[in-house]
């Protein structure tokens, strides 16, 4: 090899390790802004709502995260005693299993299970609301529960609507959750559809003692529908907005519940 080929084969090694040693700063660098980029995206924290709404499958039982985060959001501003709340999704047709008992504290659904509405409210689904007397209509929002007593319907749990001028003629209207035999698996095959009540959140005798018996005394009911004239008067959801998804609304605290079931 003469001298020239020796000179530019040195030459043509310099250049090559010259341009992989560039080649293997810029790679790196590359991979770093992804991993940087996922990392921080990971790093999103979900509000508590939102990780209690996925851990608990809730969207494969039917209910939406709409209703579900307007049902957390209430219940924590009532702070009630008892930490079971029972979510009636009258946006959904009375042919599902639309009422939902779940202990906020256990981060258990208790049970999912049929539910009635008022039979001036609608058919199939529940279109129509009111808070007056003899309407037969079901009232939206949030409610207090109470005690029982042994009505026509037998074992009955009395309902105290806590929302001014959407629920609150509850207690005189008589609405109170009961067994009623037109709510069943039955009754929709004949029908199509679920019986209706005067107004009141009706569930199967099957049912009706253990859910009484479950929300007794101080427990939350949230009545949902995608009626946007409740969501303009409630008080209880009145905090509530769009930039609320990206914050948690907090976990309930243990030492506000002293339930004497």
């Amino acid at each position: 090899m003469t001298k020239v080929q020796v000179v530019l084969v040195a030459v043509i090694a310099i250049i090559s390790a010259s341009f992989g040693f560039q080649q293997i700063n810029t790679l790196p660098h590359s991979i770093s802004v992804q991993s940087d980029s996922l990392t921080k995206s990971d790093s999103i924290v979900r509000p508590e709502w939102a990780v209690l709404y996925d851990s608990l499958h809730l969207e494969e039982k039917g209910l939406s995260e709409k209703a579900f985060r307007y049902a957390w959001f209430g219940f924590q501003k009532m702070k009630l005693h008892n930490p079971i709340l029972a979510i009636a999704d009258f946006s959904q047709s009375s042919r599902n299993k639309r009422l939902y008992v779940i202990d906020l504290l256990k981060k258990k659904v208790l049970m999912n299970t049929y539910v009635a509405h008022g039979r001036n409210s609608g058919e199939e689904f529940a279109r129509k609301f009111s808070n007056n007397n003899s309407s037969f209509e079901s009232s939206l929002g949030f409610y207090k529960t109470l005690g029982t007593y042994q009505g026509k319907h037998g074992l009955s749990l009395k309902l105290e609507g806590v929302e001014k001028g959407i629920n609150d003629r509850a207690f005189e209207r008589a609405i109170v959750m009961h067994g009623a035999d037109y709510v069943s698996e039955s009754f929709i095959k004949n029908t199509g559809r679920l019986g209706r009540s005067q107004g009141c959140p009706a569930v199967s005798i099957m049912d009706s003692k253990k859910l009484i018996n479950m929300l007794y005394d101080g427990a939350g009911l949230f009545i949902y529908s995608m009626d946007q004239k409740y969501f303009k008067s409630s008080q209880l959801l009145s905090g509530l907005t769009p930039l609320e998804e990206n914050h948690t609304l907090g976990t309930p605290d243990p030492a506000l519940y002293t339930s004497s079931k």
